[in-house]
């Protein structure tokens, strides 16, 4: 397309033509002239520039040197002369007699070790106790039982001395121990029941122990206690058959518990029964505890052929369940528990009835008439038809 304007033609100009989407001429070498042009004046690429320790590296490397350093293994010192390791053989084995020779060694019997045993030295560290705590007769009495403990180291015997007499091991004192612990005892008299809860529980904290030490101590000082306070045993009854629940897998602990507690039985028969019926008639269906319950109830009442001092002390909730475990086939007790059991009955029947069965029978008759049914065991049936039934009719 031509397009004609004003302009210089009239002076002999020519008119240009101007194409739509051309470029003028000499552009694009305008461009190229323009970047040689620049390519000539640009600056030349600096070499790298080689690295110089920096503050960081020269920490770094310091580092690195003083690992390697403390890498490299040390010197071997050099080993001692023979002649040194036998003077420290020596020191060893010289400190190691010396520490045997602090605590005594297990005599060979318990005899023996009484016999051993230093009055005078026990009486200086009793009276050194109570000028020293003049106004705690706990200190004194824990000390006296720490102290005998801790000198009457024979080998142990089982938890129920069953080996021995009813009052072993207090019958083994001389006259003149017995007279110190009494003596001690009678001066302690406001903490006698703490003493004995003490003594238990300390056992029962060394049968923990591997080996342990013996508990001959504790248990004269139990036996001690009971022969003149018997009573103490049967204030926390309900106490100690919780330790024997909560210890049912350990029947050395149940035992000794059982055994302390059963001493007060051999001085008083109604505190002795207090105890079996309070922690051992519960126990009685348990299979490692039942052969000492009625093993103690009858040596308890082979010990106390008068039997009026327990008038009262069972009652229909104690005898029904003793009736039972003696009559009833396939309960919890072995045939021979049993059959012992059966042989105490008429005694343990003389103590439910009292002086006056007449005056108390008539709150057995119902829970025997219970028992009184077809499928009824053959000595039961007896016993609920021949002795009951003459006295309610009276």
């Amino acid at each position: 397309m031509a397009a004609a304007g004003p302009g210089p033609a009239s002076a002999g100009g020519r008119w240009e033509v101007v194409r739509k989407g051309r470029r003028p001429a000499g552009g694009s070498g305008s461009r190229r002239a323009l970047g040689e042009a620049n390519a000539g004046r640009a600056l030349p690429l600096a070499a790298p520039i080689a690295t110089s320790d920096t503050i960081f590296e020269l920490g770094f490397e310091k580092a690195l040197k003083k690992q390697n350093k403390e890498q490299v293994p040390p010197a071997s010192a050099p080993e001692q002369p023979p002649r040194r390791q036998h003077h420290a053989g020596k020191s060893t084995k010289k400190a190691s007699a010396n520490d045997a020779g602090v605590k005594p060694g297990k005599c060979r019997s318990l005899e023996e070790a009484l016999r051993a045993l230093d009055l005078a030295d026990l009486q200086k560290e009793l009276d050194k106790s109570q000028s020293v705590f003049p106004e705690n007769p706990s200190v004194w009495v824990k000390d006296l039982a720490g102290y005998l403990n801790y000198k009457l180291q024979a080998p142990r015997s089982d938890p129920l001395l069953s080996q021995h007499p009813h009052d072993y091991p207090y019958c083994l004192v001389s006259k003149e121990l017995r007279s110190i612990i009494r003596s001690l005892l009678g001066r302690s008299a406001s903490v006698l029941e703490l003493f004995f809860d003490h003594c238990i529980y300390t056992m029962l904290q060394e049968l923990d122990k591997t080996p342990g030490e013996s508990l001959h101590g504790y248990r004269i000082c139990i036996q001690a206690v009971l022969l003149d306070r018997p009573k103490i045993a049967t204030m926390s009854l309900g106490k100690y058959l919780e330790v024997l629940r909560s210890h049912q897998n350990r029947p050395a602990k149940c035992l000794t518990v059982l055994w302390a507690l059963g001493q007060a039985g051999f001085t008083d028969l109604h505190e002795g029964l207090k105890v079996w019926l309070g922690v051992m008639l519960p126990v009685l269906g348990i299979k490692s505890l039942s052969p000492y319950a009625v093993a103690y109830l009858d040596r308890l009442l082979m010990m106390h052929p008068n039997l009026t001092k327990g008038f009262g002390m069972i009652g229909p909730k104690d005898f029904f369940p003793l009736l039972d475990f003696a009559f009833m086939p396939n309960n919890s007790l072995p045939p021979s528990l049993q059959e012992q059991l059966r042989r105490l009955y008429p005694r343990l029947k003389v103590l439910a009835f009292g002086a006056k069965p007449e005056t108390t029978l008539h709150t057995y008759f119902p829970s025997f008439l219970s028992r009184a049914t077809p499928s009824c065991p053959p000595g039961m049936k007896k016993e609920v038809s021949g002795d009951p039934l003459p006295f309610w009719t009276l």
